[in-house]
């Protein structure tokens, strides 16, 4: 490819690269191959990583599929895709109203658990952000999220969001990609505190790392009164 390099401004170089592919397949005929790796590679002027993570999101969205040892084609009929879905997401899904009550956001320094679930060094900056969901006046749960602040420069002077994945959608990094965890637990003396507990009542603990490809978007740690909610997820097998 003989191209020169695009300039990519301020826009995120993942983003640029996925929106010019996307604009790219639209006229591609069904089973199409996908744009090379490594011509976007040139032709963008950035790394495969940077790439792969834009091809991700597509396949991610089902406009294109990966077929082993042979390459990435272009899906005309996308499959319907699950992806993982937010508080706020869940709630709408249910029918119920929340609000949302912020009580500590700032800027920190990553400790040793964090960090490598970031994929940061201990000690680099990330965003804390704490926050206690209602559903019918009474706390449901609470929730630590931790952000990478590089790949969000400017998040803490912007005005916090009501739903934090719509705010990652507007920057193109709402995660494509979730691992969830899940434990039956005793409410501490936190837990009982915000969510108008005793000492020992059951608790839900849930912890997240939210992905696009294979960048860590959000490390998440929330605690759900064990009485007030049950975990629901759907689910569906892809043909």
């Amino acid at each position: 490819m003989n191209e020169v390099a695009l300039p990519l401004g301020t826009t995120l170089k993942h983003v640029q690269v996925r929106e010019y592919v996307r604009d790219l397949i639209q006229d591609l005929p069904e089973g199409a191959p996908a744009p090379s790796e490594r011509g976007l590679m040139q032709l963008f002027g950035v790394a495969r990583m940077t790439v792969r993570q834009a091809i991700d999101a597509l396949v991610s969205e089902g406009l294109l599929e990966r077929a082993p040892a042979r390459g990435t084609f272009v899906c005309k009929n996308p499959r319907p895709v699950s992806r993982p879905m937010s508080f706020t997401e869940d709630a709408r899904a249910r029918g119920w109203s929340v609000t949302t009550e912020t009580l500590q956001h700032g800027l920190g320094q990553a400790g040793p658990g964090v960090a490598k679930a970031l994929g940061l060094t201990p000690g680099d900056p990330v965003i804390h952000w704490r926050r206690r969901r209602r559903h019918d006046d009474r706390p449901l749960c609470y929730q630590d999220v931790y952000l990478n602040e590089i790949l969000l420069p400017g998040f803490l002077q912007t005005g916090l969001p009501e739903s934090l994945y719509s705010l990652l959608a507007a920057r193109g990094l709402r995660p494509t990609v979730a691992e969830d965890k899940l434990t039956a637990d005793l409410a501490n003396a936190v837990d009982a505190d915000l969510l108008d507990l005793k000492i020992g009542d059951p608790v839900l603990r849930h912890s997240r790392r939210g992905l696009v490809g294979e960048v860590v978007i959000e490390l998440s740690r929330s605690v759900y009164a064990g009485s007030r909610f049950t975990w629901w997820s759907p689910l569906s097998v892809s043909p």
